[in-house]
């Protein structure tokens, strides 16, 4: 499936895609694209071990997606008129893809088209770019070839979740800490992220007196990094920001630390420049952890979720800052009647990760000689990780993840038949949370909200 020269892979695309001298993109038989020719596409902007080969093919990617109307978008303003309450009784999903990605971002997408629907998010954090091997520019071109081989004609929003200051890291040494979140930051929106939510919670001191002195630093450097994201944006775009007041799996959020977080981040953003926008949305911790809790025979305990402080929280959010509302993070491990409580508590996004991994790995389809491949792997490279009175189970579940980047490309090799089992499989759960979040019918709410910036890049040269 790799191409080995341009003239290849120019050849491939003949007579469905046509590239003028000026590189304006147009296409000339959709059907030939979505059926025949994204598939190679794609493949190859992943796993060409020629750097110009590779990038053409995701330049290809990018720019079919601004000619078809489904172009990488910000989701600020749809937030902004949430905020002024013009649009509410739904949850927009942000959903995590660690691994077999083209074929999850697949799996969203036929969802979707069931319950036309395209209030979604795709996403992923600081950590998960790390050890699933998965940068900006290829988590973009992947995102949006799966919606070119679906037919989602409308924006997609790809998002960063928790570009987070990492705080040992921080303390060791603040200039290259920052310097690597920014650094990060830049990456993203060169590749295409137009929603980047900033994680400077970490750095919340309980230990001060007051609230204003505990989450100083967070608002503070939540402050310089929107600033610096404005300053990148591309033309014509508004890049959604999120911030984050409580750490995930630490305590509960109030309504008083959020009133000191946004008081002192909207007096230390005029500092940094006049009329820059602020944050669309505020993460807060109620109950959930990311992955949920492990019990020994490695199954999931059940969480007590605070909805009614959610709410509080979320409508505090709305009505005295402008925000879309609270985002719940951790939550794809919840019990399947939670779900439709986020919609009743005002909730403007939630986050959710690890049930979809869950369902790739503990697939009936899925091939367990690759399993214990992987397994071994990890109890050989992870062992660091295994933690004192953990069961083995405990630590193959808290470090599963960890095999999406070693085995990237044999998850995409998987033989069809199993790749459509896991997928038809993600694809009834996403039916299921689109349904229970309300985003049924949110195509009309995007078409009346967003209205797509196509940004153009240049062809790449050798």
């Amino acid at each position: 499936m790799l191409y080995t020269t341009k003239e290849e892979l120019f050849n491939n695309i003949k007579g469905v895609i046509d590239i003028q001298k000026d590189g304006t993109v147009s296409i000339i038989n959709k059907d030939a694209l979505r059926t025949k020719t994204i598939d190679k596409i794609v493949y190859n902007a992943v796993f060409n071990s020629d750097s110009n080969l590779k990038d053409i093919s995701r330049w290809l990617i990018w720019s079919a997606s601004n000619a078809l109307g489904n172009a990488s978008s910000s989701i600020q303003s749809l937030y902004d008129a949430m905020g002024r309450r013009e649009y509410k009784g739904f949850t927009v999903p942000a959903i995590n893809i660690r691994g077999l990605t083209y074929d999850v971002a697949r799996a969203v997408f036929c969802a979707a088209k069931k319950n036309n629907a395209a209030a979604i998010i795709f996403e992923i954090a600081r950590s998960e770019i790390g050890y699933t091997g998965q940068r900006p520019a290829e988590y973009t071109a992947v995102v949006l070839a799966a919606a070119i081989r679906e037919g989602h004609e409308y924006p997609v929003f790809i998002q960063g979740d928790h570009f987070q200051i990492i705080l040992r890291k921080y303390q060791a040494d603040k200039e290259a800490e920052l310097a690597t979140v920014k650094n990060l930051i830049k990456e993203a929106i060169d590749g295409g992220f137009y929603n980047i939510d900033v994680d400077t919670s970490t750095l919340v001191d309980l230990s001060k007196p007051d609230l204003a002195g505990q989450q100083r630093l967070n608002f503070e450097l939540a402050a310089e990094l929107t600033a610096y994201i404005r300053s990148l944006e591309p033309k014509g775009i508004t890049i959604s920001v999120g911030g984050e007041i409580g750490e995930v799996g630490k305590k509960n959020s109030t309504i008083e630390e959020l009133r000191a977080f946004m008081d002192g981040y909207n007096a230390t953003l005029k500092t940094k420049g006049s009329g820059l926008k602020g944050i669309s949305k505020i993460s807060v911790q109620t109950g959930t952890s990311h992955g949920g809790v492990v019990l020994p025979d490695g199954t999931i305990a059940n969480v007590k979720l605070d909805f009614d402080t959610l709410k509080t929280l979320s409508n505090t959010a709305k009505d005295e800052y402008g925000m879309s509302g609270a985002v719940q993070h951790g939550a794809s491990t919840l019990p399947a009647d939670a779900f439709s409580k986020f919609p009743e508590a005002d909730t403007a996004e939630v986050h959710l990760a690890t049930e979809f991994q869950n369902m790739i790995y503990d697939n009936s389809a899925f091939p367990a000689d690759f399993k214990k491949e992987i397994y071994e792997l990890l109890k050989d490279k992870c062992r660091s990780e295994w933690k004192e009175g953990q069961t083995e189970e405990q630590f193959i579940y808290t470090t599963r993840k960890m095999g999406f980047g070693p085995f990237k490309q044999k998850f995409w090799d998987l033989p069809e038949n199993i790749r459509a089992k896991i997928g038809q499989d993600l694809e009834d759960k996403f039916d299921f949370l689109f349904k229970k979040l309300n985003i049924v019918n949110s195509k009309e709410i995007i078409k009346n909200t967003i209205q797509p910036v196509p940004v153009k890049v240049a062809l790449p040269t050798p």
